[in-house]
């Protein structure tokens, strides 16, 4: 046999009787893991007189201290309806009362001035009285005593439905318009702590709840003490 062929016929041998040596050879014993940072264990009688075991600080988690000063306390917030900030009003109220537990937030409408609301109930009656010249002016103008039908009315009823629907959407304009305020009033305890008349702006959720707090913490001054 040649050289090659002693090659290729040991080398299966070879490594089949290492295969049995490592089979039959115990494996070695693992190294016992110790628990990271564990103090070594002394014995209770092995402790000197001032021994004190080592703790864990860990951090308290400390309010924020507005908690309890909601209690007793009311805000109002008075908004214009017809302006469409009843969801604007709705989130300050979920947010005041979720920083202040126990603060009463009261929600109402801020009207607009009386000669704005007078006018406002004004325009449903003068678009009812357009509408009704409109389909029959000619039979109520001479009950009033006017023969001759004037020249804007009879323009109107040239185009009845395009001039009744003009007249109607003309009149909830202006009506919306009347009635609005544009207010974003907020009072605490009866004092007024911003608005959106004064401002021109809406209050920010943080600026907000910073002006209440301020408001319910300042120390009240009571008349005659020192």
């Amino acid at each position: 046999m040649d050289r090659a062929q002693l090659i290729l016929l040991g080398l299966p041998i070879f490594l089949f009787c290492s295969d049995l040596f490592n089979l039959f050879t115990p494996p070695p014993p693992k190294p016992q893991q110790q628990r990271p940072h564990q103090p070594p264990h002394i014995p209770l009688q092995q402790r000197p007189a001032g021994y004190v075991p080592e703790t864990l600080n860990f951090p308290s988690q400390k309010p924020n201290g507005l908690g309890s000063i909601g209690y007793g306390n009311t805000v109002e917030i008075n908004f214009c309806v017809s302006c469409s900030f009843k969801g604007t009003a709705v989130t300050m109220k979920k947010m005041l009362e979720t920083a202040f537990p126990g603060l009463d937030v009261v929600l109402a409408n801020y009207p607009p001035p009386a000669p704005k609301r007078l006018l406002a109930k004004v325009v449903p009656v003068a678009q009812m009285g357009v509408v009704g010249m409109i389909v029959a002016g000619d039979r109520i103008l001479p009950m009033i005593g006017i023969a001759q039908p004037p020249a804007w009315l009879n323009s109107l009823r040239a185009n009845r439905f395009g001039s009744m629907a003009s007249t109607w959407l003309l009149g909830n304009f202006l009506q919306s318009y009347l009635q609005s305020s544009g207010a974003f009033e907020v009072y605490c305890n009866g004092e007024q702590v911003f608005s959106k008349l004064k401002e021109g702006r809406f209050p920010g959720e943080i600026e907000l709840r910073d002006v209440i707090s301020k408001t319910l913490t300042r120390p009240s001054i009571i008349a005659g003490s020192y």
